[in-house]
Parts: C-alpha cells; structure tokens; sequence
C-alpha cells in the first residue's frame, strides 16, 4: 500500500513538472538571440561577422576578439541624422560590403548594458538589416556583460573584415510610415499600435516634442525596459532591468495580442520601438513593424497628426528656466584668465 502510494506521488510530481514545462513560455525564432559560446565559436568564421555596435571609443578600450566597428554607434552609423533610415539604400550597401557583410553573412550584433542606450544601438542594427532583407542577423543576449560573466577575454586589437557584396532586397512592410499610422490613428486601419516610450512620456508628463500625449488608438503602452529581465538595484532597491531577454517575461506583455496581425511598434524616435520589434519577430509575430518617423514627427506636426491626452509643452516655463539658468551663470565668479 505505502508502495504504491510512493509511486503515485513520484508519477503525479513527474505530471505536474512536465506539465510545468509545457506551459512555459518558449521563443518561436529563438537563433535571433544568441550566446557568448555561440559568439566564440563563429567569430572567426569567414561567413560570420560580429559587430560592435558601441561608440568606437568603448571598442577602442576592449571588444570581443573577432568583433569589427563601424566607426561610431550602430544607431549613428546606420541612420542619417535625423534618426531614421537612410533613404538611399546604395549607402547600405556599401557600408555594409565595406564591413565585410554580403547576402549569406550571419552577423551577430551586440552591444553593452552599462552603457545606456547601447541595446537599442544593437536593436537599430538588427531591425535596419531585417529591413534590408538581411535575415541572418543575431543579438547576443545580455551583450558584451554576458560575454564578460561567462569568463572570456576582450581585446583592444581592431578586426577588419575581406568586403564582400551587400545587395539589400528591402522588406517594405517591416517599416511603418506615418501616413499608415495616420489610418490607425482615425481608425479606417485596424492595426495594432504599441508605444514603447516610458509610461510619462505616454501619459503627456514627460514632453519631448511641441505635444506630449499618445497616438490615438494605441492598442498598449509597453515601455522597452521592463520587458528584459529585471533585477533589484543594491542602492536604490528599485528593479532596473538586467539588458537580458527570457521568454516567460516578454511573452507576458503581449499575450493579448494576435501574432497573425500586423503589428507597429513607436516611441520617440523609433529606437527604443525596435527592440519591441525584436521581441515580436521571437515571439512568432507575422508581420511586426518600426514606426521610422515616430513621435518626434507625430508630436511637432499639430496640424496634421492627432493627439491622445493632448498636452502641450509650456513655453512660458521654459522661458522661465532660461532666464533663471543665465542669472545664475552671471552669479557664478569667473575663472582668472578667461
């Protein structure tokens, strides 16, 4: 009797562990993300190439070994200054020939999370080459931090790759363009729309255009840092997030969306929106976009392009700090010979 009863609990944990297992959360493209042992293991490979997409001065100090730079931060050097996609695509292709990237090049991207925005650099790159057809590009999960915790060394000797040939095949519908988001925003374009800006930013208290607010029919406010894994901050006890991408946690803020949509993705400059971007291409997302153009064209264009929770920046407080900024220069004492 205590027998059996011994093997039906053993059979009922043994149920409920793969039960468990089941259940949980698993990345549909999960060669997106890659490990520091994948990283090492292909570096040197003339099909592979691996870039850093921090500053040149960060690789300059130390890189993994095999890693190229483009000579200044992916997002820099993969946009024009305005912070959008370069509108000719020939540039791509040199740019990326030149790097040593042709059409059956894997290219492993990472960057670092102590440096901020260093992510989103190494999630512009991904989503400018998804853009480009380029449908080998990889992330390294956790960046050069995962490279460093797993015990392998960086170095400061620059790689320079062979060029190769980049022929880009533009993929039109991983870009969206205000004018579609225009639809969405009145409603004749049934299409999710996900604000990847800070939840001040979508509430109107943060205003970093002429209007603060939201694009009208915003499905979600999903800002891009709590989706990584979080971890409790020593000095502050707050969670900050880790620069880490596990499924359980990304699947849980979209769960109620439809992976057989479209799917647009914006924030304020469509940087942050492209890790959204990722994430919904390894969670199964049919057809995730980037919204290029994003709130710094949305929010300074009041004439054209509606505004949830409208709320418009105050000039007269800004005039205000001015005035109180340039008095306190004029209070401060001047340093002997200048």
């Amino acid at each position: 009797m205590v027998k059996r009863l011994v093997l039906f609990l053993i059979v009922s944990m043994f149920i409920l562990t793969m039960t468990g297992m089941s259940n949980a959360a698993q990345w549909a493209h999960p060669e997106l993300l890659v490990t520091p042992e994948t990283v090492k293991a292909n570096a040197n490979k003339p099909d592979w190439v691996v870039i850093d997409c921090r500053d040149l001065k960060y690789y300059a100090k130390g890189h993994i070994p095999g890693a190229i730079s483009l000579g200044k931060a992916c997002k820099k050097a993969l946009r024009d200054p305005s912070a959008r996609v370069l509108k000719d695509i020939p540039k791509y292709e040199h740019l990326l020939g030149k790097a040593g990237i042709g059409n059956d090049t894997n290219v492993i991207i990472y960057g670092e999370h102590k440096i901020t925005d260093s992510f989103k650099d190494t999630t512009v790159a991904f989503w400018v080459l998804e853009y480009l057809g380029h449908n080998k590009a990889h992330v390294l999960n956790g960046g050069i931090d995962a490279w460093e915790k797993a015990g392998l060394k960086l170095t400061n000797t620059p790689t320079i790759k062979p060029a190769k040939t980049f022929k880009a095949k533009v993929v039109k519908n991983r870009i969206a363009t205000t004018e579609e988001v225009l639809q969405i925003a009145k409603g004749t374009k049934k299409v999710p729309l996900i604000d990847a800006r800070s939840k001040k930013e979508h509430k109107g208290e943060d205003i970093r255009a002429l209007r603060g607010g939201f694009i009208p029919n915003t499905t979600a406010n999903i800002p891009h840092t709590d989706t990584m894994d979080q971890m409790k901050d020593p000095k502050t006890g707050k969670d900050v997030d880790t620069g880490y991408l596990s499924p359980d946690r990304v699947a849980g803020f979209y769960k109620n969306f439809d992976k057989n949509k479209r799917t647009v993705a914006y924030c304020q400059t469509g940087t942050r929106s492209t890790l959204t971007y990722l994430e919904l291409r390894l969670l199964g997302f049919k057809e995730p976009a980037n919204y290029d153009d994003s709130w710094i064209v949305w929010g300074n264009n009041p004439a054209k392009y509606p505004v949830a929770n409208e709320q418009w920046i105050n000039f007269g407080r800004l005039k205000k700090v001015e005035g109180a900024t340039k008095k306190l220069q004029e209070a401060m004492p001047k340093k002997k010979g200048k």
